[in-house]
Order: C-alpha cells, then sequence, then structure tokens
C-alpha cells in the first residue's frame, strides 16, 4: 500500500523520459516547420531546383501552386508540408534558403550596376568607354563603341532600342562580378 504523500505516487510517467517532448514545444516546432514551408511555397520553380530538396516535398511544394489559396484544400496541404518538414532538419534547408534568396538579391544588385554603366556609357561616350576599357581589359573596344553608337542612334528615334538591349546583354555577360 502506497502512501498519499509520497512523492513516487505523484510523478507522471515521462517524468523520467528524455525523449519526451510537451505538447507546447511539439505545437512550436510544427509552426515553425510549416512556416519553413510557407518560405519554400514562395520560391519560384528555378529557386526550388538550386534547394535539393526531398523528392516528396520538392512535390508537395509544386503542388501547392496549383491549390487556390484562402481555401480549406490549401490549408489542409500546408499543414501537410509541416508535417513533412518535421522529419528533415531545419537548419540545411534554411542555409540552403538563405542562399538562393541571397543570390537573387545579388543579381539584382548587379544588374543595377551594369544599367547604371550602360546609361553612363551612352550618356558620356569615349570617356567612359576607356575607363571602363582600363578597368576591364577583356572588353573589346570596337564591339563596345559600335554597341554604344548604335543604342545612342537608336534611341534618339524610340525609347526602345535592340542595340540598347545587345550592350546590356554584352556588359552583363563579359565584366566580372
Amino acid at each position: 500500500m502506497k502512501i498519499v504523500g509520497d512523492s513516487e505516487h505523484f510523478q507522471q510517467p515521462f517524468d523520467h523520459d528524455e525523449n519526451y517532448v510537451s505538447r507546447t514545444e511539439f505545437k512550436k516546432e510544427s509552426e515553425d516547420a510549416q512556416a519553413l514551408g510557407m518560405k519554400l511555397i514562395a520560391l519560384s520553380k528555378t529557386q526550388l531546383d538550386k534547394m535539393e530538396l526531398d523528392e516528396f516535398l520538392y512535390d508537395a511544394v509544386l503542388k501547392t501552386k496549383t491549390i487556390k489559396q484562402k481555401t480549406e484544400a490549401y490549408r489542409r496541404h500546408l499543414q501537410y508540408i509541416g508535417k513533412l518538414m518535421r522529419g528533415f532538419d531545419h537548419e540545411p534547408i534554411e542555409a540552403t534558403l538563405a542562399k538562393v534568396l541571397n543570390k537573387n538579391n545579388n543579381e539584382a544588385a548587379r544588374v543595377q550596376i551594369i544599367e547604371k554603366l550602360r546609361d553612363r556609357l551612352l550618356a558620356e561616350g569615349d570617356n567612359a568607354i576607356q575607363e571602363l576599357l582600363n578597368d576591364n581589359p577583356q572588353l573589346e573596344r570596337q564591339k563596345l563603341r559600335q554597341l554604344v553608337r548604335q543604342a545612342n542612334k537608336e534611341l534618339q528615334k524610340t525609347p526602345e532600342s535592340k542595340a540598347n538591349i545587345e550592350l546590356f546583354k554584352y556588359l552583363r555577360d563579359s565584366i566580372e562580378d
């Protein structure tokens, strides 16, 4: 017979289990997994391809894009993705996600820099071309001058210029980061 004041009598069965996860912790982990899944859903298909996700998770994320938002099916599918995410270590996925998103930010910044460089070449002409060639000797002087001259001619006629686009592509492909 046990005494009512005995401490063993009041212990819960999980007090000695080191692997026990409380209900609150489980909900928190589930919400974190679902939030990470939401970040994956926001990515484009090409960005998802770079993520190197598990086949089931990848398919589930792509499937989400075909379901209308703000429907019960969409909500259930998000929960399913959260359930799938619980089976994976989040740190590598978050690290890869940060790389993919940062690469896009770097690419956007690089595009802006090249656009400014192109605009400067079109405005200043030979002086800007010479400075650019001093910094980037791999560029072809004749081709660069020809593209700048052609872009300036076309821009006088219409705001959209094929040579302007070609100049941008040449600069983007020829100049290293």
